[in-house]
């Protein structure tokens, strides 16, 4: 049997297991049953939580680590990324993010991205003028309305006066002005990543599609769609293009239109972005089999995650593509018509979910072992 090329690039399993700590105990599962096996790990993330400590672990940039307001304003310490090529890299996660929340009912109508935009502005006091800014995990609905008063603009009620944090404060919006405007964001590109299509407002918008798993409250989300999207026409009148209806937009509670109005963004693939900074593709056309992952593989994969991404990409070379996840939905068909060729799953056997995320690198292993005798038995039937 010859020697086999792998390239590992899985998300991380939310609550078990980093990127990192994912493709290093497959890698030692495939490297049991095949010792000569040439490896080559990429931990990935798709723009969301844990996509800054991904490209600092490849090496990719530095950690910078700042004290700024959390969605409900009290402070928090925040992290972004320098990358090598004086880029900076920010999570809104980090800042605004919902595990920051108990995702109760007043706080999700005021949790704001003022923070988001703290962090913009030290980038910006850094020198970064490209910013990236990742989508995933917000804990708000504000339309990007906080971080852009980070940077300087003012969102006023009828009498004049600043109005309050999150969607609640949004209700009371009659003017946005934009005189204070850091001068900086004209000289600067901005990138928000993102792996969905949400417009800002309607039914697959914001408040309905992700509003309530934040906390907002069932009975107003109808009310709620229609501050935002009324948010949506102020802005768009204010800075001279309609950003309502952008794909993506929806995307943190709004956070991508709030970027593409303000920062001029442009909203784009959240795991493309790090496959580029990564420079992923380098080692993809001497590779036999791509192995991917997530936590949970579902239906939803299909629609733009890390995992369909890095099977994109891979269809490039002509690379079939496995995926290890803790557990799949029994319909995955979309996965596989989304090009992952082969799903496994590391639960054998009923456990519970403290017991999985106990297992996780021993499940890992013989994961990676699994798909090691497969590529073993793939051989032996040419």
């Amino acid at each position: 049997m010859g020697a086999h090329t792998f390239i590992l690039a899985s998300d991380s399993y939310k609550g078990s297991a980093t990127s990192q700590e994912v493709e290093s105990s497959i890698a030692e599962g495939i490297w049991s049953l095949l010792p000569d096996a040439t490896i080559y790990s990429y931990p990935v993330a798709d723009g969301g939580e844990g996509t800054v400590a991904a490209l600092v672990a490849a090496g990719k940039g530095t950690l910078r680590t700042r004290l700024v307001h959390g969605p409900l304003g009290d402070m928090a310490e925040a992290s972004y990324a320098v990358l090598e090529d004086g880029s900076a890299l920010i999570e809104c996660a980090a800042a605004s993010g919902i595990t920051l929340t108990h995702q109760a009912e007043d706080e999700a109508l005021r949790a704001s991205t003022y923070g988001t935009g703290e962090l913009i502005r030290d980038a910006l006091d850094e020198g970064c003028r490209h910013i990236l800014v990742g989508l995933g995990g917000s804990a708000t609905t504000d339309g990007g309305a906080g971080m852009a008063e980070a940077l300087g603009v003012r969102f006023l009620d009828s009498a004049g006066q600043s109005i309050g944090s999150g969607i609640a404060g949004l209700e009371e919006l009659a003017e946005v002005d934009l005189s204070g405007i850091d001068p900086r964001l004209a000289a600067c590109t901005f990138e928000a990543l993102s792996d969905v299509q949400n417009p800002l407002a309607g039914p697959d918008g914001a408040v309905f599609v992700y509003g309530p798993q934040k906390g907002l409250p069932a009975a107003r989300l109808p009310v709620l769609d229609r501050t935002l999207e009324r948010y949506g026409e102020l802005v768009s009148k204010a800075v001279g293009s309609d950003i309502s209806c952008l794909p993506g937009a929806g995307a943190a509670g709004g956070l991508g239109a709030g970027l593409a109005a303000f920062c001029a963004a442009k909203i784009r693939s959240g795991i493309d972005a790090v496959l580029d900074a990564l420079s992923f593709d380098e080692h993809l056309g001497e590779a036999d089999l791509v192995v991917t992952g997530e936590g949970r593989m579902d239906a939803q994969t299909a629609k733009g995650k890390a995992p369909v991404g890095i099977a994109r990409r891979a269809a490039r070379y002509g690379v079939p593509v496995a995926a290890i996840v803790g557990s799949c939905a029994d319909d995955i068909e979309a996965v596989h018509e989304a090009g992952i060729d082969i799903v496994l799953s590391c639960v054998m056997a009923p456990s519970t979910l403290e017991e999985c995320i106990e297992k996780t690198p021993d499940a890992l292993r013989r994961a990676g072992r699994r798909l090691a005798r497969i590529v073993a038995l793939a051989e032996r039937l040419r």
